[in-house]
């Protein structure tokens, strides 16, 4: 298992966050609802959410 401060190392020099590549989340976001890009990227409900949450506030 990862220690936490190596998966934060790795999510920020891959643009990943819940290993999930940040440019794709944001191509899909235009034109798939929450539970399509759930699916497609294997995640949550809840992580799709708190994603959209951090690109906004960027």
């Amino acid at each position: 298992m990862m220690r936490s401060a190596d998966k934060q190392w790795h999510s920020h020099h891959q643009n990943e966050v819940f290993g999930v590549n940040l440019h794709k989340f944001m191509e899909m976001e235009g034109h798939a609802n929450h539970m399509e890009i759930a699916q497609e990227l294997g995640i949550s409900l809840g992580e799709v959410k708190m994603l959209k949450k951090k690109i906004t506030r960027a």
